[in-house]
């Protein structure tokens, strides 16, 4: 039975992602110093783990209600709340999920018709595109760019805004470039958002790993507050990427929409992940700025770092990654990344896998020790020696 002709088009034409790619290429190769992954070193805060432990011990080991608890479903929007200036109700404006992926999955399934056109941000997470297409819809791309720190302008909003656009997904602390928006430029994005009536997905995962300048909630803006769907969870700044759990914030009609999908393909989110996790919330803030205040001293490695090197890099502002221009080399992001690994056993991710606005860029991920990074960097050294031979 020819089996490929079983599949669907979807599935068939959908492509696989570059992260994973070069993540798996790097476990093919022994000695590997991997750079690709966006996943904290830290383990998860014992607090967090002591409460997941009780609540198996007493044998808190069933379904929850299909939003979540609504313990942590209060601590959650207490926390919106006390953080961002933002207030939901935790009864019908909040949906725990497993992982900000599901969130932006049942946001995506919950508004896209088939041929409505949907905004995403190039380069961007690699997961945005495949849930449009997916659903059916069509990937409008925004081309960010360097010269702007990856900002989105109100410009290139207006640009790509058609009769047809029903969604836009923005990611800020952004992933893989670092990109930050603050109050001020999200003040000249929003009068174009309010007059033009689309709904926006905001990926705020790395919301906590902000640095020199504060983060803002776009829902914090009361004129679009109801046009917003936040996204967001554990994963980042929680050091909670395997306890899958997340969380979708939006006005009661979108929201019912969302948890009537979430209903079907879920139930309910890991019930240890949300018992350890409203204590993570209630307890654990010193522990998330001692992991924001390591990865900024590791940013600051990096970027100093690879500008004396010769590879042109912005300072992020947000989330755990820098964004080199690797185009002075005159290599392809892959090219680079693929001479890199066979040449020094270092990992990255070619900026390409983000889209076509990431040629000419690398991701390297400093979720990972200062020493590890050390290393890796005096490797990358050798590697643009070489290359100059």
């Amino acid at each position: 039975m020819d089996f490929e002709a079983k599949l669907s088009d979807k599935a068939k034409t959908i492509k696989p992602s570059g992260i994973r790619r070069f993540f798996d290429l790097a476990n093919q190769i022994e000695g590997v110093i991997s750079l690709g992954v966006g996943e904290p070193d830290f383990t998860t805060p014992w607090k967090i783990r002591e409460s997941a432990i009780y609540s198996i011990e007493k044998g808190r080991t069933f379904y929850t209600a299909n939003r979540g608890l609504i313990e942590l479903r209060e601590e959650i929007c207490k926390y919106y709340d006390q953080r961002w200036h933002v207030k939901y109700d935790p009864k019908t404006e909040c949906t725990v999920t497993v992982g900000g992926s599901e969130g932006i999955d049942i946001a995506v399934r919950a508004l896209l018709n088939p041929g409505e056109e949907m905004i995403i941000l190039d380069p961007g997470y690699v997961a945005y595109e495949p849930a449009v297409l997916l659903s059916g819809g069509v990937p409008v791309r925004i081309h960010l760019e360097e010269k702007d720190q990856f900002k989105l302008t109100p410009e290139k909003l207006k640009a790509a805004i058609t009769p047809n656009t029903k969604l836009m997904l923005i990611n800020y602390p952004g992933n893989p470039t670092g990109g930050f928006m603050t109050r001020e430029d999200y003040a000249k994005i929003v009068p174009i958002i309010k007059e033009s009536g689309i709904i926006v997905i905001s990926d705020e995962i790395y919301a906590e790993l902000s640095y020199e300048q504060e983060f803002c909630a776009l829902a914090s803006f009361p004129e679009i507050r109801d046009q917003v769907i936040t996204i967001s969870g554990f994963s980042k700044a929680f050091a909670m990427t395997g306890w899958r759990l997340g969380y979708v914030l939006a006005n009661p009609v979108l929201s019912k929409a969302m948890t009537k999908i979430h209903q079907y393909i879920i139930m309910s989110a890991p019930t240890g992940a949300q018992y350890g996790a409203i204590d993570g919330l209630r307890y654990c803030a010193d522990e998330v700025e001692e992991m924001r205040n390591a990865y900024l001293s590791r940013r600051n490695y990096l970027v100093r770092e690879l500008n004396d090197m010769g590879l042109k890099t912005f300072k992020p502002q947000g989330a755990f990654y820098v964004f080199p221009s690797i185009q002075s080399t005159g290599l392809t992001s892959e090219e680079f990344c693929e001479a890199l690994l066979k040449d020094q056993k270092v990992a990255c991710v070619p900026g390409s896998a983000f889209g076509e606005g990431g040629e000419g860029f690398i991701r390297i991920s400093y979720a990972y020790s200062l020493e590890e990074l050390k290393i890796a960097m005096s490797k990358m050294r050798l590697f643009l020696e070489h290359l100059k031979k």
